[in-house]
């Protein structure tokens, strides 16, 4: 691939990236909210293990483990449009964007990189580092373990990216970003296994939950880093991932080559 292809979206990652880092006071407030929110998680499961004697598909000290890496990770949920975006649609400087020399969505997808991966790492190490010494957080099962975690977390952003420029397209019909965040964060939130551990659904569920996209945010690299679904299948999981992001980013560079032929800009 020619660099100089490459280079206009590294620039904006980079610019952006730099941009967000700026917000530590953001970042500060979210790590107090996500340790209290952590807290309350793990005090209600621990009342649901207590309460019943059937055999669970995970242990306590799992949840515990999963319920602190779900807390750390939250930002990189694609619970929002990128805010940025919502702007320039609302006021109407996204016909700027339109004129671009670039690939729009390859430029979007840039853009929303920053905006998960730049809040999430000021909030997901402090956090975890506490939830490891004070919190009852283990560590990886295994130095394999944490190798394919951190394979499925680098897939798990690429996937949250891809759905949120999907979310920031849909603006260019919506406008305001409200009702899309209020419909599919929920769903996201839950079907990611942020809610529950998604091993703790149903039996008639499982089949369904695996084959959607939202396990490969958050569920099943959290299993990999607990040894829960060993190392040997992570190809898996890798796979489940990537076949999801190309889905996705194939869809959303297809809704972006509809929306631009029917925006109508506001503002002026």
């Amino acid at each position: 691939m020619n660099p100089s292809f490459i280079l206009p979206y590294s620039a904006v990652l980079s610019a952006r990236f730099r941009m967000l880092l700026q917000y530590r006071a953001a970042a500060l407030a979210g790590f107090v909210t996500q340790i209290g929110w952590g807290a309350i998680r793990i005090m209600a499961m621990e009342a649901f293990y207590r309460s019943t004697t059937a055999p669970q598909p995970m242990s306590l000290e799992e949840v515990v483990t999963y319920v602190w890496l779900g807390q750390a990770l939250l930002g990189l949920l694609p619970w929002n449009p990128d805010t940025e975006i919502r702007n320039m649609v609302r006021s109407g400087t996204v016909a700027y964007e339109l004129v671009r020399p670039v690939n729009l969505y390859a430029y979007w997808f840039s853009r929303s990189l920053a905006f998960r991966i730049a809040p999430t790492l000021m909030r997901s190490i402090p956090l975890a580092v506490l939830a490891l010494l004070f919190f009852g957080m283990q560590p990886p099962a295994s130095p394999e373990s944490l190798l394919v975690w951190l394979a499925a977390t680098a897939g798990a952003v690429l996937l949250t990216t891809a759905l949120t420029v999907i979310l920031s397209i849909t603006l260019m019909w919506t406008i305001s970003g409200e009702g899309v965040a209020f419909l599919v964060a929920p769903a996201i939130y839950l079907l990611a296994g942020m809610v529950i551990p998604l091993p703790l659904f149903p039996e008639w569920a499982q089949f369904i939950l695996e084959i959607l996209p939202f396990r490969g945010l958050c569920d099943a690299p959290f299993r990999l880093y607990m040894g829960h679904i060993p190392v040997a299948e992570a190809w898996a999981v890798l796979l489940h991932q990537w076949i999801w992001i190309f889905v996705l980013v194939g869809l959303g560079a297809w809704m972006l080559s509809r929306a631009k032929r029917r925006l109508v800009v506001q503002g002026g």
